[in-house]
């Protein structure tokens, strides 16, 4: 019967997740991911976001960009690694797939109503801090990798990153990503996927009447290679968060977390690494944390590695990115989150 039980919060996490993100989160993220591999112009690419570009560009640029999408860890998988295919470099690259999901404006705009001001401001420090040294520390050790690999190529600075009516296409699908998460906001499920759906059948219509076969064909090669790649890995992955949430209570992390010892730091960045978070989810559940005794450092590193990531988010990064890359990014997002934890906790709050 335990087994049984088991299976069951496995399969109702995944049922849960099914039904309120593949749809409106998953689905148009993975043609935007498509959409950037096919309709990028690679030069221009490397010229903003690749390894021989400015470390401070292109770092500032990824923060940039990756602020004002409101996503989950898994749904900022194709987004970042698109930009990878596409020709970005691996700072770069987990510049956005750390800041996206940890540190956009809705979560802290909400971050702000919940737990205050402070806390949303120290997110925001902290975030970036961690954001700038993890595109800093991947640039240099696998930047000598993509520099290699992009050495023969030709690097025309001038061209175009996109062409008008293919930056117009990605500009609706994006919009069809982040506007439900903004619009929706406080209210149903249903709004959510009516707004998806009045974006979706805009963008639809556009891409029908702008794009010829050929490119509409390379296009959805492009999207189904994501999808093979990410969606087997992310359900397993769901499955198994949902088996862990029965095996270890809230209530359990609670009452190791209390305080601001690096201990408490180090369970909290643990705990939010392997769990997973909707968008705007996390800062509800670190307000209930706070009330039943936890510290505010580890609070903040709970609502950083929370939702910027997850079990789901790991197996998928090292299907896309390679074993190597994953272990580096998940022990430098693991130190630095019980850093962040122990020292906030200690001197800031």
């Amino acid at each position: 019967m335990f087994f049984l039980s088991l299976v069951f919060s496995g399969m109702l996490a995944l049922k849960e997740y099914i039904a309120h993100h593949v749809l409106t989160c998953l689905v148009p993220a993975f043609l935007l991911a498509g959409g950037m591999v096919s309709f990028f112009n690679k030069e221009a690419i490397l010229s903003y976001l690749g390894e021989k570009a400015s470390k401070l560009k292109s770092f500032s640029l990824a923060t940039i960009f990756s602020f004002f999408i409101a996503s989950c860890s898994c749904t900022v998988l194709p987004v970042g690694s698109g930009l990878y295919f596409a020709g970005a470099g691996i700072g770069a690259s987990f510049i956005i797939l750390w800041v996206a999901p940890s540190t956009n404006v809705l979560s802290l705009l909400f971050t702000s109503s919940i737990l205050g001001a402070k806390m949303a401001v120290s997110r925001v420090v902290a975030s970036l801090f961690m954001a700038f040294l993890v595109g800093w520390i991947m640039s240099i050790i696998f930047g000598k990798e993509e520099r290699k690999e992009i050495k023969s190529q030709p690097f025309l600075e001038k061209k175009p990153l996109i062409t008008k009516k293919h930056s117009i296409l990605l500009i609706l699908i994006f919009l069809s990503i982040i506007l439900p998460n903004y619009i929706a906001q406080g209210k149903s499920y249903l709004t959510n996927v009516l707004v998806w759906g009045v974006l979706t059948i805009i963008w639809l219509i556009y891409a029908v009447n702008n794009l010829d076969r050929e490119e509409a064909k390379n296009w959805l090669r492009e999207t189904w290679w994501f999808v093979r790649m990410i969606v087997p890995i992310l359900f397993l992955g769901v499955f198994i968060v949902g088996v862990v949430g029965k095996l270890l209570p809230k209530e359990f992390v609670s009452k190791w977390v209390g305080g601001n010892s690096p201990l408490a730091a180090f369970l909290a960045t643990l705990s939010g690494q392997l769990m997973y978070f909707g968008t705007l989810t996390e800062s509800p559940f670190i307000d209930t944390m706070l009330r039943l005794g936890m510290g505010k450092g580890p609070a903040l590193a709970f609502l950083l590695t929370g939702p910027g990531m997850s079990l789901p988010n790991m197996l998928a990064i090292g299907r896309l990115f390679g074993i190597r890359k994953a272990i580096v990014y998940i022990l430098l997002i693991m130190g630095l989150g019980t850093f962040v934890g122990w020292f906030f906790g200690n001197f800031i709050f």
